[in-house]
């Protein structure tokens, strides 16, 4: 498992009972986590002192049961990267700190060679791995369906000071704009997918992604330059493990390529246990 464990504003202190207890920057928050199968019979004293509470309905969703006033929103940092977590309706705050393991990686990749780079990110949310790859000196193009999402990879760019850096916003369908990037000729050097194991298409047209992948693959190879630095696809869909997409990536981009492909697990350090709460699954392909 590659574990996220750089952070100084992000701690996951404890899981019991199918939930996890956070840390985010000065605030506490307890959030539901359906893998987390186990009870925790020495938890850790912060449980009672969280500042709020995720708590699902039954008829569906859930609502924050707030124990002190907090503010709407409040900044985290990784490294030089700033971001505006908040927490929302549907449990998440707008961050998935696992993710940083993912972000480091594809920075390191950017930063060893000495050509321009030219990374597109879909199903890019509020541009974690966007504003890495940026950093790390290439040019970004980020696509999200969803108008507020991509605001808020803008207000995470200007937090970290990237606002001036060559990144391309775009609101769409990430199949459809794909498919006009293929019709355009333009090519990238690096493709980083997180889709959704459900999802709605800009008309509201529904997909499930163990149905489309492979033909989300078979686009992305055709984007990709003559000379490519990575793919890295991730997934919390329980259908698409590791082995899975490793699969997947060699009967898609490897029948064009010769490649290497890393995929394992991806998680967080827990505090309370000194374990690792696995929180996905990442393929990465590299190119020989």
């Amino acid at each position: 498992m590659r574990i996220s464990d750089k952070w100084k504003d992000y701690e996951l202190i404890d899981t019991s009972g199918g939930e996890r207890l956070e840390r985010w920057g000065n605030v506490t928050l307890i959030r539901p986590d359906p893998q987390i199968i186990w009870k925790n019979s020495a938890k850790a004293r912060e449980w009672g002192m969280a500042d709020a509470r995720y708590i699902r309905s039954s008829s569906g969703g859930g609502s924050w049961d707030y124990r002190k006033k907090l503010p709407e929103s409040w900044k985290v940092s990784y490294g030089d990267l700033t971001f505006m977590v908040k927490p929302t309706g549907f449990k998440h705050t707008g961050l998935f700190p696992e993710q940083a393991v993912n972000w480091d990686l594809c920075s390191e990749l950017i930063r060893s060679t000495k050509r321009p780079v030219n990374v597109l990110n879909l199903f890019a949310y509020t541009g974690g791995a966007t504003l890495a790859c940026a950093s790390a000196g290439a040019s970004v193009c980020h696509c999200d369906a969803v108008k507020g999402m991509v605001d808020w990879a803008r207000t995470n760019a200007q937090l970290s000071g990237l606002s001036d850096k060559p990144i391309r916003w775009i609101v769409d369908d990430a199949s459809k704009f794909i498919k006009r990037e293929i019709r355009r000729g333009t090519k990238y050097d690096g493709v980083i997918l997180d889709p959704p194991s459900y999802g709605r298409g800009t008309n509201g047209e529904m997909w499930k992604l163990e149905d489309c992948v492979f033909d989300l693959m078979e686009d992305i190879t055709a984007l990709l330059s003559d000379k490519p630095l990575f793919v890295l696809l991730n997934s919390y869909t329980t259908g698409l493990s590791a082995s899975v997409m490793e699969y997947l990536l060699r009967m898609t981009v490897g029948k064009r390529f010769e490649i290497s492909v890393l995929s394992e697990e991806i998680g967080l350090p827990v505090k309370e246990t000194g374990l690792a709460l696995p929180c996905g699954n990442t393929a990465i392909v590299l190119f020989k």
